[in-house]
């Protein structure tokens, strides 16, 4: 990688340079599970009310027919709206992917726009993952580049997602690299979406995902067309880091390229919640689990957690809807004590069980400088319980389940894909399975068509 150019230059040449020859199998394996754990996520977005409100936007929108597949209802439109709505879909149940370095859920704002577009180009499938890989590894450098800061007011998903989005886009439109530099500029001047809506469990988490997918790949097509973006949107005195971080690290925007595969980082949720909750959540259990526990026998529960969690999680006190639950740290060991799972259907049944309020109000988060200092880069999970018989227990887990070397196998990538969309609704079991079975072999694909029907992958 040279050194004479900007590294906003510098990570848009590797974008728009990327083949898929160039790909590790390792990765491709890797970014293959991701799609298919995208796909289950964005299926079960199916029935969620602020989805289907922009679903209904899209439609009023129009076109009322287009290539695109818009996965809550199998219908077609234009990749912009497809694009939107599908990331609308895979961020509400919260069960997409997540970089932790990156504090950065990719999944949502790569797929959503790349497979939008590679259905409307007759994209390859081999093509479509160069394009997801190109995604990823833009998407993550920028969150890490942006940093602590930038997070406790931003949500990386929307910001550096909107860039994500514009690279991956960008790849499968072949744009040259000083074309990528400008999508890139003109995704970053786009970038959105901050932590407040939290606070009265507003919608704006679809809307942050929606947007970012929609501006990128706004941003591509223009820069296609000779539409022209700030250089170096990123580390330029006016740019994004200037605005929304105080730590950034430009170095981390070129971090390894090439030979550090960020893509092949990325953690897979197991929980359906906010991923600061995992760690102390599998904590919990693991004392649970050991000690023949029951969530009756719980008198407190301290979690030692990293500020990031402080900040993100402590405004939810008392939740009021289901999806602000699920950033409640008190709901979420609630759900684990209760049923050794965080699931979807536990939420909806009892987020506001008596027995459910009753543990929830038992727990209380603690800066821990150990799990602070490790935090990005790892989410070490560490809990006290103090018995209503006096006894102190303590549980530490230092991988969660879904980190890289604590993964999914794919029997439960795709066992979770079938749980989600069972869950919505939003495929019958038989279609879900022979479109999870198809994905399994997206490399072969001779071009990208409706996810829902995938018989017609056959060459």
């Amino acid at each position: 990688m040279t050194t004479d150019t900007t590294y906003t230059a510098q990570l848009a040449t590797f974008a728009a340079e990327l083949r898929f020859e160039d790909i590790p199998e390792p990765v491709v394996r890797k970014i293959e599970d991701l799609l298919v754990d995208w796909f289950g996520s964005a299926v079960a977005g199916h029935g969620s009310r602020p989805v289907e409100s922009m679903g209904r936007f899209a439609r009023s929108m129009g076109p009322a027919e287009g290539p695109s597949e818009v996965l809550i209802n199998g219908t077609g439109t234009s990749p912009f709206l497809a694009a939107m709505v599908n990331a609308a879909a895979s961020h509400v149940a919260e069960q997409d992917d997540v970089h932790n370095g990156a504090v950065f859920h990719p999944a949502t704002v790569v797929f959503s726009p790349a497979v939008a577009v590679a259905q409307a180009l007759g994209a390859s499938g081999k093509q479509l993952l160069a394009a997801s890989v190109v995604g990823y590894e833009v998407g993550i450098r920028v969150g890490e580049f942006l940093g602590r800061s930038h997070y406790r007011v931003f949500h990386t998903t929307g910001t550096a997602g909107t860039l994500a989005a514009a690279a991956a886009v960008g790849h499968l439109l072949g744009l040259n690299p000083h074309q990528m530099q400008h999508a890139l500029g003109s995704a970053g001047t786009q970038s959105a979406g901050l932590w407040e809506f939290l606070r009265t469990g507003a919608d704006s988490k679809q809307l942050h995902t929606a947007h970012a997918a929609g501006a990128g790949l706004m941003s591509a097509y223009l820069a296609k067309d000779g539409f022209t973006g700030a250089a170096d949107i990123l580390e330029g005195p006016q740019g994004m880091a200037a605005g929304m971080s105080s730590d950034a690290d430009p170095a981390r925007l070129i971090d390894g390229l090439g030979t550090r595969w960020a893509t092949s980082e990325t953690s897979f949720k197991y929980h359906a919640s906010c991923r600061h909750t995992h760690p102390a959540a599998d904590a919990l259990l693991h004392v649970m689990q050991s000690h023949g526990l029951t969530h009756g026998d719980l008198a407190k529960v301290v979690t030692h957690v990293h500020q990031g969690a402080i900040d993100v999680l402590g405004p939810v006190v008392r939740p009021t809807t289901v999806h602000q639950s699920k950033f409640s740290m008190g709901t979420v060991l609630a759900m684990v004590a209760q049923f050794g799972h965080a699931g979807l259907r536990e939420f909806d049944a009892n987020f506001q069980s008596e027995a459910t309020m009753l543990v929830r109000d038992k727990v209380v988060m603690v800066l821990d400088a150990e799990v602070d200092s490790a935090y990005p880069k790892r989410w070490i999970g560490k809990v006290t319980v103090t018995t209503n018989d006096g006894r102190v227990l303590h549980g530490r887990v230092d991988e969660p389940k879904g980190d890289p070397g604590n993964t999914l196998s794919r029997q439960e990538i795709t066992d979770k894909a079938l749980n989600l969309a069972a869950y919505s609704g939003g495929a019958n079991p038989t279609q879900m399975l022979e479109s999870v079975n198809a994905l399994w072999q997206v490399a072969d694909w001779p071009l990208v068509g409706p996810l829902l029907t995938p018989q017609l992958h056959v060459a």
